[in-house]
């Protein structure tokens, strides 16, 4: 396998050479921290120092200042002694270097500082013989460095245009509001394919369930769109964050360079706010109606909150649409001190009456109970269609708004972090109101969407 640089286009090297490569002075001023760190922890002795991730492999783009520092400690140890003992040796390192740290979760507690202007995260690790035997997920991250390290060679720069190709179409980033590609799985990609160019052509020609399996595991199956099986771990999908959306996203912008390649597809995305005055136009124009349900962000990090965001917008839009309401476009976001979810419906008034339906006729007992029911009501009905009782009856909730400030939320299925937030207040905001400064960028692109490939023919 060759590295792809005969084939490189020169507007590629030119973003390379402008954009991407970090220079060597900062090269020198990264690895300088990390060896003070490394020696801190080594003086230490109570764990082995490891740096890990882009900057390890040489990966990182210029400008990023994220460092990754792993302290593997005896898989002897108990999980709970590790974890104390762990954070305990993070929080001591970091503080011979700076009072800028906290503390933070995954699958277990972790030290997040700032030192010398770069985001150090200091996690602690078992360190296994092989990622077969790792206690937990961040244990298999040592083996994802030394694999790619030992293969990289060649495929940095290639690596460096598919990460800002992938940033810049908005895919970037395995987290739970993206659902795209990590830098790990762009790694795999560009390895796998052989360079840049040789994935686009490739990647032009997928489909759901595309499967890589660089090792040739022969691994067991699964149910993703795209399933890039871990080459240290078979039992992982790299690929497992990627969304359907994503994945036909990728391949719109694969299809799309290799037809007519620019810079467009390189330049990061702009995010330009939409103003009060300008929400106002859109809505007149559109003539559709706006509301938002606002409430205070819970206390947990992006990973557990986002996809109970997710679910609760998908449960109140199906309680607006059960009532009358017909959504056509339904989003979220997740602020720093409030989430919004924001509802754009075709209709937000409807008559004081609706149908309901009975049960079919051939239903003896629930039949009769229904006609008795409704025998006596000043609404039309019982009547008899397609062999059911029908009634007309009153609507319980003719505005959207009602419906929206009423109890009912609370009984629809929101996520349990969400419930217990919403419980405590929310807000609904109408039209023009639904304007927050804090999600002007938010409700900007919620009535600008374009896929990344359209979006980057616009700002040509």
């Amino acid at each position: 396998m060759v590295s792809g640089t005969a084939s490189r286009l020169p507007l590629e090297e030119k973003i390379l050479k402008e954009q991407l490569r970090p220079s060597a002075e900062e090269r020198a001023y990264i690895r300088g921290v990390a060896d003070r760190l490394l020696a801190a922890i080594a003086a230490d002795g109570k764990a082995e120092g490891m740096v890990v991730g882009s900057i390890a492999r040489d990966t990182w783009v210029k400008g990023d200042r994220d460092l990754d520092v792993f302290m593997l400690f005896s898989p002897d140890l108990p999980r709970e002694t590790l974890e104390k003992e762990g954070l305990a040796l993070a929080r001591g390192i970091a503080r011979q270097f700076t009072d800028t740290l906290c503390e933070k979760y995954a699958e277990h507690p972790y030290i997040n500082a700032t030192i010398d202007g770069i985001d150090v995260d200091l996690v602690p690790c078992y360190n296994v013989k092989s990622a077969a035997h790792i206690q937990s997920a961040v244990d298999r991250t040592p083996f994802h460095t030394r694999y790619i390290t030992d293969k990289i060679n060649g495929f940095t720069d290639d690596v460096l245009l598919l990460k800002r190709f992938a940033k810049a179409g908005g895919i970037y980033g395995s987290d739970q509001m993206t659902e795209g590609f990590s830098g790990y799985l762009c790694e795999l990609l560009i390895l796998h394919y052989g360079g840049f160019s040789a994935l686009l052509e490739a990647a032009s020609g997928w489909g759901p369930h595309q499967k890589i399996d660089i090792e040739h595991h022969g691994a067991k199956e699964f149910s993703e769109p795209l399933v890039v099986i871990d080459p240290v771990d078979p039992r992982r999908n790299v690929a497992a964050a990627v969304s359907i959306d994503r994945m036909a996203e990728f391949v719109e912008l694969a299809r799309g360079y290799r037809e007519a390649p620019s810079e467009a597809f390189f330049e990061l995305p702009k995010i330009i706010p939409v103003s009060r005055d300008e929400l106002a136009a859109i809505l007149a124009s559109r003539g559709t109606s706006l509301y938002a349900v606002t409430f205070a962000t819970p206390p947990f990090i992006d990973e557990i909150v986002v996809p109970q965001l997710r679910r609760s917008t998908g449960a109140v839009s199906d309680l607006l649409a059960r009532n009358g309401f017909v959504v056509h476009h339904a989003h979220y976001e997740m602020g720093t001190e409030r989430c919004m979810l924001l509802f754009e419906l075709l209709t937000d008034e409807l008559p004081p009456i609706r149908r309901h339906e009975g049960p079919p006729l051939w239903n003896k007992v629930n039949a009769e109970k229904f006609r008795e029911k409704y025998r006596d009501a000043v609404l039309p009905g019982p009547f008899v269609e397609n062999g059911r009782y029908v009634m007309e009856v009153p609507r319980e909730y003719r505005s959207a708004a009602d419906l929206l400030t009423s109890k009912e939320l609370l009984n629809v299925g929101v996520g349990r972090h969400i419930r217990a937030s919403l419980e405590k207040d929310w807000c609904v905001l109408e039209g023009a109101d639904c304007w927050d400064e804090a999600f002007a960028g938010f409700i900007a692109g919620f009535f600008a969407r374009c896929s990344p490939f359209v979006r980057s023919r616009k700002g040509q």
